[in-house]
């Protein structure tokens, strides 16, 4: 019960990554606050969760939107403990396709939500010496093909997990990001069967395509992604602060210019 008497408050909660942390959290005695913006996928994850889950819609990139979270979070619960900024979305393009809706819309979805969730959560958090968890992706540390603005953001991700854990650790706060390959989740799936079309294969080959260079040869689940975010999250990991851990089944132990002599 690694959670008792924990509050975790999780944006983009309403699918995948998002919603095997909370119930994750829940399972081990927290209580969890469900962000997101479409209210209808919160409520779903909520109902299996009871009592302990708090669904509080909202675009968690709005400042005055996310300081009413953090409010109703403290006003219904009365702590605050954890933070996990999952919240994101596509930047795709390369530089020259983007154009400044497109730039701003990746910027706005990937790290300002993260930003200004983190910013309001940090009263609370350095009440409590509390945790933050960002996810940013394997994409935070290499190149995707035609992805600029998800590729920044996520880079910029990783920045912001180590300015939280460099100024707010002598309040007790700790911060770490994970950088997840691929997960089966709803957009990678939309992801998949636009390759698959391509490729001319239904979405489990498409899967078996993308992971076929991937030592351990296939995607993550949203699952074993949100046990090493709750393992963050934890007292477990009480002395890991400023940490950037890949959950990629070894995508980013492999050197590409050595895949030929497989």
């Amino acid at each position: 019960m690694r959670f008792a008497d924990t509050v975790a408050l999780i944006t983009g909660a309403g699918t995948g990554i998002g919603a095997a942390t909370a119930r994750r959290i829940v399972a081990e005695g927290g209580k969890v606050v469900l962000s997101g913006r479409r209210e209808a996928p919160l409520k779903e994850v909520a109902a299996s969760l009871g009592e302990s889950a708090l669904v509080v819609p909202a675009d968690a990139g709005d400042s005055a939107a996310m300081k009413a979270v953090v409010a109703k979070t403290l006003a219904t619960f009365g702590r605050l403990d954890v933070v996990v900024a999952n919240a994101g979305g596509h930047g795709l393009g390369t530089a020259l396709d983007t154009d400044d809706a497109g730039w701003q819309q990746a910027v706005h979805t990937n790290l300002t939500s993260a930003f200004i969730t983190i910013r309001e959560a940090l009263p609370a958090l350095t009440e409590r010496g509390g945790s933050v968890v960002l996810v940013s992706s394997l994409a935070g540390l290499f190149a995707g093909p035609a992805v600029a603005g998800y590729v920044t953001t996520k880079h910029a991700l990783i920045g912001l997990t180590r300015s939280i854990a460099r100024d707010y650790g002598k309040h007790g706060v700790r911060a770490n990001a994970v950088c997840p390959g691929w997960v089966r989740t709803p957009m990678a799936d939309e992801q998949m069967d636009e390759l698959g079309k391509v490729k001319d294969v239904d979405r489990d080959g498409a899967y078996r395509i993308v992971t076929e260079n991937v030592p351990l040869g296939r995607p993550a689940e949203s699952e074993e992604v949100a046990a090493v975010i709750t393992f963050l999250a934890s007292k477990d990991a009480s002395i890991v602060s400023g940490a950037v851990v890949t959950a990629d089944a070894g995508s980013s132990a492999v050197d590409l210019p050595t895949i030929a002599f497989d």
